[in-house]
């Protein structure tokens, strides 16, 4: 049971790792945002039409750390690629903290 734990967690790490290529691979093809965190306004641009659904619920939620930055809109892609990093290793533990303590109050100790 450890080593497949240690491999879940070895795994999520390198994903963590890889989660500047959302930044890194935009700024190469010289796209405006990273694929998929769109705003209403982008999918107005590529689709044409922003779902009503969409527009209503779009500012229902504010990320706690916009854009995964932890510095300023100007930073290095260095720095930002940290952010990335950080940010994503952040939720990993959160999730996995939370995965855990819902566990530990679920199943009954024999």
């Amino acid at each position: 049971m450890i080593a497949v734990t240690k491999k879940l967690w070895i795994g999520l790490v390198v994903l963590a790792l890889l989660a500047p290529l959302g930044l890194i691979v935009p700024s190469v093809f010289n796209a405006e945002d990273a694929w998929g965190e769109w705003g209403t306004d982008t999918l107005q641009k590529v689709l044409g039409y922003v779902p009503e659904r969409l527009k209503q619920t779009a500012d229902l939620w504010k990320a706690p750390v916009p854009d995964y930055n932890f510095g300023s809109e100007d930073a290095s892609l260095g720095a930002q690629s940290g952010s990335y990093i950080l940010s994503a290793l952040i939720g990993i533990g959160l999730a996995g903290g939370i995965v855990f303590g819902l566990a530990k109050m679920l199943v009954k100790k024999e």
